[in-house]
């Protein structure tokens, strides 16, 4: 038999949609098309992925050895290159905060808690109000993270206020307020030298990235890119990160949202803002297809 036809309104002979059969039905899609369709997010699954993945990140996180010896000489080496670039100012940005005592503390709270308070409210935000868009953004902040796990292992380095002879200012110690894993009583249950890249400033950027895309009232997006510029602040002003450990950050998220166009096919904000269930769109793409077939035969 040769290939089927129909007739146009033009009256020309075109082949049919390779996306329907001839009976009109949509055809099965491959297993790898399925895993690659958005689906509705189911609020149970995520908060179980969500929770065993950040488990799984500090256990692999705290697990790399920490290598003192080669963490001091390349914060040594960062220090150096940033000196030659001109933008070696973490020491007077820290010194200058810590003289403000009120100011300083609560860059000590904001490091502390903001980077998880406000990264679970996006992803909330993303399930209840944008749920065709949550599963390909959830996809480069996991993407993001794990790629820091490689930085870490294959990077270590210690953050400004562990540097030996420089006179940074551990400020949490200082003004005896909790702020970090890394100081205090609780430095012991956190790899102290996986400073590259900062994912407060991958995880910020993620959050003021979205916000911004995905929000139309001019406030929201301007709180979207106020958030990560201001995490950018508190991380150097409390001696937790240099500046070119956010350029790390913004390195991985750049693989992250990479990672989400090549297997969603497309940006998340581009994506539809909510889900259209498969059982529904194949049965609308089958009717339309036998009606326009039955059309043309006619």
């Amino acid at each position: 038999m040769g290939e089927a036809t129909v007739k146009t309104l033009e009256g020309l002979t075109a082949s049919p949609s390779p996306m329907v059969t001839e009976d009109g039905q949509a055809p099965e899609r491959s297993r790898l098309q399925r895993m690659r369709s958005v689906r509705r997010p189911r609020i149970w699954f995520e908060i179980l992925l969500i929770a065993v993945s950040y488990w799984t990140y500090s256990l692999i996180r705290n697990a790399v050895p920490e290598q003192k010896a080669q963490a001091l000489r390349n914060a040594n080496w960062i220090w150096d290159a940033e000196h030659a670039l001109g933008i070696a100012v973490e020491q007077t940005v820290n010194h200058a905060v810590n003289s403000v005592t009120w100011l300083i503390v609560t860059m000590n709270y904001y490091y502390a808690t903001l980077h998880f308070i406000v990264t679970i409210g996006v992803l909330v935000w993303l399930y209840r109000h944008h749920p065709g868009r949550y599963a390909p953004t959830r996809l480069v902040l996991f993407a993001t993270t794990g790629v820091a796990l490689v930085g870490y292992y294959l990077y270590p380095l210690a953050p400004p206020r562990l540097m030996t002879g420089q006179n940074f200012i551990d400020t949490v110690l200082v003004h005896h307020t909790w702020g970090s894993m890394a100081s205090g009583n609780l430095k012991n249950m956190s790899n102290q030298y996986a400073a590259m890249p900062s994912m407060h400033i991958g995880w910020s950027l993620w959050c003021g990235v979205t916000i911004f895309a995905l929000t139309t009232a001019p406030w929201a997006k301007i709180l979207g890119l106020l958030y990560p510029t201001l995490t950018l602040i508190v991380i150097v002003a409390t001696a937790n990160h240099f500046w070119l450990d956010a350029v790390g950050g913004l390195l991985c998220l750049a693989f992250g949202y990479g990672l989400s166009y090549v297997w969603y096919g497309s940006l998340p904000h581009r994506l539809p803002r909510h889900v259209t269930t498969t059982a529904t769109a194949t049965a609308s793409d089958g009717i339309w297809s036998s009606a326009k077939l039955n059309t043309a035969r006619r």
